[in-house]
């Protein structure tokens, strides 16, 4: 069998190196649930080129190397010189022959003398065992002497009784391989940036103020024609009369930037001598960790709260809350809902769903940034609820990345929400662009050899900067406005 050049084996180990990327991104993708960034697509797109360049080289060496065994092998041929094992110039048939009669010797159970073969000679480096030798021994030098590569020998073959492969001896009879990726359990992570908010990325960390309209043009929160809180001023005039004023009002809300960050400190000796890609490791959990304590920022941070956001989403104004009494069926309203004949404290009923839907207007549930929102466990409860005519009200997706649907809209998970509860808000419902999410400089992943020089420990952290707030008008006067509604279970 040939035996593939080094630069083509260095080659190949790129080629599967960058495989390897890119199934990785793919995997960070599909359990996150979300698009590349930018910066994301740029490295992908990266990673592609430089595998697309790597792999046409390594066709053409492959290729140049087959013609040149073949243009070998006709002229040996022709010129009756003699033939060598695997494509190797150089090593003739008796080194061949000795190296089947130790491996025979050895299969048999019987005591070999080793092959002497040097580091430095191209049959034994190519070998599995020469390979496995160069892994998982590397204090020893290059070349190595015919006696170091005996030594290393022996101990991988010595112990137990012919045909056996017991090892009293303590020795290794079998070399340990070391599989070179780290398994990590997995977790879950916010959703929120899933529902499609609106946000901002800039460069500087000063204050944004964001101009909003307070009240529409001719729209009066009281006193007006039209009907519930849909009021307007009277626009209609005799001949000659004068036409109503119904100026538009204007606010601002501001976003600020608030640090999340974290450190992690690693031996140095860890990272030297780890068999894995543990930096790579490290920047994802650092990233993970830090998005994740957004995530529950975003939702449930309030106006002064320590290290947090503006208002996340728990702030929105307007609630609907369960009743106040035990309710077996599903159209009672009170603080159960019916869930296959079981009663659960704080869950909504279909009409307290039915009721949520519509207390948000028409565009906004129009919006393609309109979910429910909600932790995993309250969904999996949800699922089990049925309409007044038994239906379960959820919708399961019959399209591979598509989300579920609750009521006819989609459905997100964030481990970050409430879980059902008397007097808790376990479920968000409305158009979720109209919160606006602000990052500033994108994620920072930094490394420092020197900040705990003394104790020989290597510094990483990760740092985001971000804010969050919902764009939304007076809930007191405009009550129907409002982007979003919560769901509050009902007091016992």
């Amino acid at each position: 069998m040939a035996v593939a050049s080094d630069l083509a084996v260095s080659l190949k180990e790129g080629v599967d190196t960058r495989w390897a990327e890119i199934k990785s991104m793919h995997a960070m993708l599909t359990e996150e649930k979300r698009s590349f960034t930018v910066d994301e697509q740029t490295k992908f797109d990266n990673i592609h080129k430089a595998l697309d360049a790597d792999d046409a080289r390594l066709r053409q060496i492959l290729k140049d190397e087959q013609r040149m065994r073949d243009t070998d092998a006709a002229y040996n041929e022709v010129a009756g010189r003699p033939r060598t094992a695997s494509g190797l110039a150089g090593v003739e048939t008796r080194e061949v022959q000795q190296l089947n009669e130790e491996i025979r010797a050895l299969s048999n159970g019987e005591r070999a003398r080793p092959v002497d073969f040097g580091w430095d000679n191209p049959m034994f480096s190519r070998s599995r065992m020469g390979k496995r030798m160069a892994m998982n021994m590397p204090f020893y030098g290059n070349p190595l002497t015919p006696t170091e590569a005996r030594t290393l020998f022996d101990n991988y073959v010595a112990g137990g009784s012919p045909g056996s492969f017991s090892n009293p001896s303590g020795a290794g009879i079998v070399p340990i391989d070391f599989y070179d990726q780290l398994i990590s359990y997995l977790v879950e992570v916010s959703g929120i940036m899933q529902t499609g908010p609106s946000v901002l990325n800039t460069t500087g960390g000063e204050p944004i103020q964001i101009p909003i309209v307070a009240q529409h043009t001719g729209q009066v929160s009281s006193g007006g024609v039209g009907q519930g809180s849909n009021l307007y001023v009277n626009l209609s005039a005799a001949q000659g009369g004068t036409f109503a004023t119904g100026d538009p009002v204007f606010s601002q809300k501001t976003l600020t930037s608030n640090k999340f960050g974290i450190l992690v400190q690693i031996a140095r000796e860890l990272i030297d001598d780890s068999g894995v890609n543990l930096l790579g490791y490290l920047a994802m959990s650092a990233g993970r960790a830090v998005g994740n304590n957004i995530g529950n920022a975003l939702i449930n941070s309030s106006a002064g709260s320590v290290g947090g956001i503006t208002n996340g989403i728990l702030t929105a104004p307007i609630v609907v809350t369960g009743g106040s009494t035990t309710a077996a069926s599903f159209q009672g309203g009170g603080i159960t809902g019916s869930y296959q004949g079981s009663a659960i404290t704080g869950a909504p009923t279909y009409a307290n769903l039915v009721t949520m839907q519509y207390s948000v207007i028409a565009p906004y549930r129009q919006s393609k940034s309109c979910y429910w929102l909600a932790a995993d466990q309250t969904l999996g409860t949800l699922r089990q609820l049925t309409d007044t005519t038994g239906r379960p009200v959820w919708e399961p997706s019959t399209v591979l990345g598509a989300p579920d649907l609750l009521l006819g809209k989609p459905i997100v998970s964030d481990p970050f929400m409430p879980s059902i509860g008397a007097g808790t808000s376990s479920i968000a419902f409305g158009d979720f662009s109209q919160y606006f999410v602000r990052l500033v400089g994108g994620m920072r992943f930094e490394r420092s050899d020197d900040f705990a020089f003394g104790t020989d420990l290597v510094s990483f952290r990760a740092v985001v900067r971000a804010d969050g707030n919902l764009m939304n008008p007076s809930a007191t006067a405009f009550p129907r406005s409002q982007p979003i509604v919560l769901f509050k279970g009902g007091a016992n």
